[in-house]
C-alpha cells in the first residue's frame, strides 16, 4: 500500500491513524532519507498511541533511543549512527522487539529483516512535486492485518 502526502500535518495525521491501530509487540521498521518525514510519522504514530501531549516527540539521533508512556509503551529507535549488529546489540533494541511495547525503528535498513520478524515496513520517498510517498509493506500475519485494517480507516485521515 502506498499514501501520498502533502504536509507534515499529513504525514503525522497518517502516523497517528496507524498508531490507534497499534497493538502490543509491533514494530514499525522506518527507511528513507533525511528529511523524509520519518520523525514526522513518528510523532504522529506516538499521538495515535495515546502519548500526553507534554512528551515532545524528537528524534532519538543522539541517544539511540526514546521512549514514550502511552496504551502500549513506544520505543522510538535511531539507528542512523550505528555500523553494525554489534552497535545495535548494545543498545538493548534488541530485547524491546520481543516486549509489551510498540517499536518504531528509523533507519531500519541497518537491522537484519531476519530479527524483525512480524513488522511493518514503512518507505519514505520525497516526490519530484515535494510530496511524500509513504509505502507500507507488511511482513508475518500480525503486519498484514495491521495494514489491511489501516486500509479499512485511512478514511479518517482528513485529506482522503
Amino acid at each position: 500500500m502506498t499514501v501520498t502526502t502533502h504536509s507534515p500535518g499529513e504525514t503525522d495525521a497518517l502516523g497517528k491513524a496507524l498508531g490507534r491501530l497499534a497493538y502490543e509487540g509491533a514494530v514499525f521498521a522506518l527507511t528513507g532519507a533525511l528529511g523524509t518525514g520519518k520523525t514526522v510519522f513518528v510523532q504522529g504514530l506516538a499521538r495515535g498511541l495515546g502519548v500526553p501531549d507534554t512528551f515532545y516527540v524528537t528524534s532519538p539521533s543522539y541517544t539511540l533511543i526514546n521512549e514514550y508512556p502511552g496504551e502500549f509503551t513506544l520505543y522510538h529507535a535511531d539507528l542512523y549512527r550505528l555500523a553494525d549488529s554489534d552497535d545495535i546489540e548494545s543498545t538493548g533494541l534488541y530485547d524491546m522487539l520481543h516486549g509489551a511495547c510498540v517499536v518504531a525503528i528509523e533507519w531500519a535498513e541497518r537491522i537484519s529483516a531476519q530479527d524483525l520478524a512480524d513488522h511493518v515496513a514503512i518507505d519514505f520517498r520525497i516526490s519530484d512535486e515535494g510530496a511524500r510517498k509513504i509505502r507500507f509493506v507488511g511482513y508475518g500475519q500480525c503486519g498484514d492485518n495491521l495494514l489491511r485494517e489501516l486500509e479499512k480507516n485511512i478514511k479518517e485521515c482528513l485529506w482522503l
